[in-house]
């Protein structure tokens, strides 16, 4: 439990990161931070017993650069939400697709990859969709969103309590 993560929201309510409980803890008892959200359970220690938080906010600001993302495996996989963009599966099992395969001219850029699950990958086999006769879901591109860290795809449907924190995840279109 002391392990579990924790979102931290600047004192705008903006998702800064996602910390440790352990760390949240520290940070409420060195008042820097104040708990919006518990129900992780309880910390019990010799003198004190603490509940464990969820959401905590910090008490000042922290002023941040607006940067460009960069292109990673686990920026695709989460902007494509850990879903194959040609067949709709979903899973931890994909791979990174070039739509336009380097070969043949394409980069590797946001507007250029796709996650894609093995066998749709295979399937493609270095053509483009129309060549392979697949559709693309949705047309690729940067991330949208004004946080600049990633939430892991599992945390945003496990942690129910983090919904009300995060902005709605706009489709890229």
């Amino acid at each position: 439990m002391i392990n579990s993560p924790v979102l931290v929201l600047n004192q705008g309510y903006e998702a800064l990161n996602i910390c440790r409980a352990r760390r949240a803890i520290v940070l409420i008892l060195q008042g820097k931070a104040e708990m919006l959200e518990d129900g992780l359970g309880l910390v019990h220690t010799a003198r004190a017993v603490f509940p464990i938080p969820s959401v905590i906010k910090l008490a000042y600001m922290v002023a941040r650069p607006r940067l460009e993302r960069k292109l990673s495996r686990f920026g695709v996989f989460h902007r494509d939400r850990s879903t194959c963009q040609y067949c709709g599966k979903e899973g931890r099992q994909l791979t990174i697709d070039h739509v336009i395969p380097r070969h043949q001219g394409g980069q590797h850029r946001w507007e250029n990859v796709v996650s894609a699950c093995m066998s749709c990958n295979r399937r493609k086999a270095g053509r483009t969709p129309e060549q392979a006769r697949m559709k693309l879901s949705r047309r690729p591109g940067p991330p949208h969103g004004g946080a600049l860290f990633y939430i892991p795809h599992h945390y945003m449907s496990n942690l129910s309590e983090w919904q009300k924190y995060l902005p709605r995840s706009a489709d890229w279109s």
